[in-house]
């Protein structure tokens, strides 16, 4: 039996994927939606939205995009490493078109044309990109010179930037100050309150099928701020694994005993950022294992493992990001502590594998070769060697 059915839930309440059901609409993320639907009724609409990792960005635009109305053509790009055309052909990709082997210039021309049809036709369109913090100083110039297409009359492209906080200092930049007087609005999401922060807690729990059920014992309220700070990701990392301490002592509530064994399993010191642990001797995290990237037979990128959860997916939200369409946009996610680690698919489209076998959760072991879709993650323990399989299907 999982977890959300022993304290009676009809869904996970903490999952780390951004759905728009679970939004806790707090005053600040209330206003942040105000400025993005301003980007519909204000024809030369252009906003920045800015926020630290795990702030909910991504969820407060999947909202956003869930209300907007049927004369709304949209694009959303949440791939930002791009050059300057491989940009324009992912928003003409978007849009439904098949811009490849274009030069730079046909592919302008394409984009022209399809604005200039949609406002003839009473349609607004509107352009997000999401991560935009890792946008290069030439795509931001392309985005500029797009925010200024427009009629005799009006601007004919809205437009949203997303990103991390190194996006406003990004566009703040000398050289692209043309781009920052084009930005009508601007707004930062601050982490929670530590009473808003509570109430967001009771308000997933409520969605998911709690109803007025206090699952978390009072007196965790404040060292769940203390250890995450307000930042929603890190709130629902640690009361997901709360609830798993408290299911495998089988509570029906979650105790500040429950709720230490958490922060412990996680390695979290008390600086609200969800930092981890590290050796007094030192001042540096304890590596307990590693992971290598590799596609086919190309090694992209290798990882360190030190004490707590990492996530792997798509987007560039997660710790561990795979740019493939087999890859989901939060995947796996790997718990790793001074006896072992553990990966477990966060219900991911294509799943995990070893050789023919699905894994919904594995304690690794070293050697193992974890494949998702086109890559696999080779696993190598620096500890001794690790035991079984934990649950397979």
């Amino acid at each position: 039996m999982a977890y959300d059915e022993h304290f009676k839930l009809q869904e996970m309440p903490f999952r780390l994927t951004p759905d728009p059901d679970f939004v806790y609409w707090s005053d600040q993320h209330q206003r942040a939606k105000s400025y993005l639907e301003s980007t519909i009724w204000l024809a030369d609409g252009f906003v920045i939205l800015t926020g630290e990792v795990g702030s909910g960005k991504t969820t407060l635009l999947q909202s956003f995009l869930n209300d907007l109305e049927d004369d709304v053509d949209y694009a959303l790009i949440s791939q930002t490493q791009l050059s300057p055309e491989e940009f324009l052909q992912a928003v003409l990709v978007e849009f439904g078109f098949k811009p490849f082997g274009k030069g730079k210039a046909e592919l302008l021309d394409m984009m022209n044309t399809f604005l200039l049809e949609r406002y003839s036709e009473g349609r607004r369109v509107l352009l997000i990109i999401d991560e935009a913090q890792n946008l290069s100083r030439r795509v931001l110039e392309e985005i500029r010179l797009m925010s200024g297409l427009e009629t005799h009359k009006e601007k004919v492209l809205r437009i949203i930037i997303a990103g991390q906080p190194e996006l406003r200092d990004k566009i703040n930049r000398d050289d692209l100050r043309q781009l920052t007087q084009r930005v009508r609005l601007r707004f930062h999401l601050e982490p929670l309150s530590e009473e808003e922060q509570g109430a967001y807690i009771k308000h997933r729990l409520a969605v998911a099928g709690a109803e007025d059920r206090d699952i978390f014992e009072d007196d965790c309220y404040p060292t769940i701020f203390k250890y995450t700070g307000g930042v929603p990701r890190l709130t629902n990392t640690l009361c997901d694994t709360a609830l798993l301490c408290a299911y495998a002592d089988e509570d029906q509530t979650v105790s500040l005993t429950q709720l230490e064994a958490a922060i412990k399993e996680l390695g979290w010191d008390a600086s609200g950022t969800g930092s981890f642990k590290v050796d007094s001797t030192s001042d540096q995290p304890i590596i307990y294992a590693q992971l290598e990237l590799r596609e086919k037979d190309k090694r992209c990128d290798e990882f360190k493992l030190t004490h707590g959860r990492i996530v792997i997916g798509r987007t560039e939200d997660n710790d561990i990001t795979i740019d493939s369409k087999f890859v989901s946009r939060h995947h796996a996610q790997i718990s790793t502590s001074e006896e072992t680690s553990i990966i477990e698919d966060l219900n991911s489209t294509n799943g995990m594998f070893i050789g023919a076998k699905r894994l919904k959760k594995r304690r690794l072991k070293d050697g193992d070769v974890i494949a998702l879709g086109n890559h696999t993650l080779i696993y190598k323990d620096f500890r001794d060697p690790g035991a079984d399989i934990l649950e397979e299907e």
